[in-house]
């Protein structure tokens, strides 16, 4: 596996720093600091990958925030995200993919 791939976001609880859609670029399996966005591993829901915050160490794993806390189901839900489901650090987004999308149609407008 690369060290580094793409992964979409999906739903609000991110907002205003990611919006749906929004494509990041992340680096798997990456050391992880408080205040980073991650990927984690939804422990109550095997094979739901969610993007939240890393807000603090607790015992075991990390406590994960949504940006966004009325919209999101994060620690407060499941709990502490244990150090093995954190599968990566965002590092940037690189662009939303609805602007990918329009720009490829505008591009293919001014083609005539």
């Amino acid at each position: 596996m690369l060290p580094y791939g793409l992964a979409d976001v999906a739903g609000r609880s991110m907002l205003p720093t990611l919006r749906p859609g929004d494509v990041v670029v992340v680096r798997w399996r990456a050391r992880v600091s408080a205040g980073d966005v991650v990927v984690v591993r939804r422990p109550d829901r095997p094979g739901l990958n969610v993007v939240k915050r890393a807000a603090r160490r607790e015992a075991g794993g990390w406590w994960v925030l949504g940006d966004n806390p009325a919209e999101s189901d994060d620690s407060r839900v499941f709990g502490v995200v244990p150090d093995a489901a954190v599968v990566a650090r965002v590092l940037a987004r690189p662009w939303p993919q609805r602007l990918l999308r329009r720009r490829h149609v505008c591009h293919n407008r001014d083609r005539g």
